[in-house]
């Protein structure tokens, strides 16, 4: 009974005792709150496309929309270039496309093209026609292609290459390895990309051997292939290829080859000749 009334006696005291109101714990810090909101800005840009410089030879259709040309005007370049046709300055690619000055200026900026087209005549003109759009070859080539003397790049020998200023057994080896090893080329901008092979004569292997004839190659798919069957691609390594399957299994595919730029340590300068041995 005493405890009972103890209990009982304690219960009223605490139940009549005033309860102060505590301060709310949870309180706005300002300068995380910012960090938080430039974080989600940052991820709305994520998917904003971003133009590096690019041969605009090789435009794709989805490429072609993004840097702002119609489809009409994607077409005559396509066009073109299924005469194995180059355009090698912007005033023969508004020539070829007929874009306007706006775009062009635009566009301008971002153009790259192989180095031995700077040494090119500058007052080349590029044939345009209702029908035909093919370039004078005398216009768009070395002189000795109008003498026949230039051979077929993905057909030269060890030797031929040898003959070449600046190859000696162990770089002309290397050329064929390299060829090899992509199946052909299919762009002359990826002789530049045998190791050891100086620019200069990069450009004087192109004074007597074109890509007369393009190879036909199996593209990859880019959303089914494994890392092995990625990674035969030279320009993409095993862990390369690795991460670009995880990239594609978290976000459910790859729809755009810009997609690509996202990935860590993917070669983005090179994407324009990358794209041409993948498929989506």
């Amino acid at each position: 009974m005493f405890l009972i009334v103890v209990f009982q006696i304690l219960y009223f005291v605490v139940k009549s005792y005033p309860t102060v109101e505590t301060a709310n714990p949870f309180t706005l810090d300002g300068e995380y709150q910012a960090e938080i909101d430039a974080l989600i800005s940052r991820n709305q840009q994520k998917d904003s496309i971003a133009v590096y410089p690019f041969n605009p030879n090789f435009i794709s259709d989805y490429k072609g929309y993004v840097l702002g040309m119609s489809p009409t005007e994607i077409d005559r370049l396509h066009l073109f270039r299924t005469g194995n046709q180059f355009v090698n300055s912007a005033e023969e690619f508004q020539k070829v496309t007929l874009v306007s000055d706006s775009l062009l200026k635009r566009l301008k900026p971002y153009f790259k093209f192989p180095e031995w087209t700077k040494s090119a005549t500058k007052g080349s003109t590029v044939g345009v026609g209702s029908r035909s759009l093919k370039p004078l070859a005398s216009e768009s080539l070395p002189d000795t292609y109008n003498s026949g003397k230039v051979k077929d790049l993905n057909r030269a020998t060890a030797e031929e290459l040898r003959a070449v200023k600046g190859i000696g057994d162990i770089l002309s080896q290397r050329i064929i390895k390299f060829r090899d090893l992509l199946g052909g080329f299919l762009v002359e901008e990826q002789l530049g990309h045998v190791y050891g092979l100086e620019p200069e004569v990069v450009e004087r292997v192109l004074q007597d051997f074109r890509i007369l004839e393009s190879p036909s190659i199996a593209k990859i798919n880019i959303n089914q292939a494994s890392p092995r069957d990625i990674s035969k691609l030279v320009y993409i390594n095993y862990g390369l290829a690795a991460r670009i399957v995880a990239y594609r299994e978290a976000n459910g595919g790859i729809a755009s080859f810009d997609e690509l730029k996202e990935i860590e340590d993917f070669p983005s300068e090179r994407l324009d000749i990358i794209k041409l041995y993948l498929q989506l």
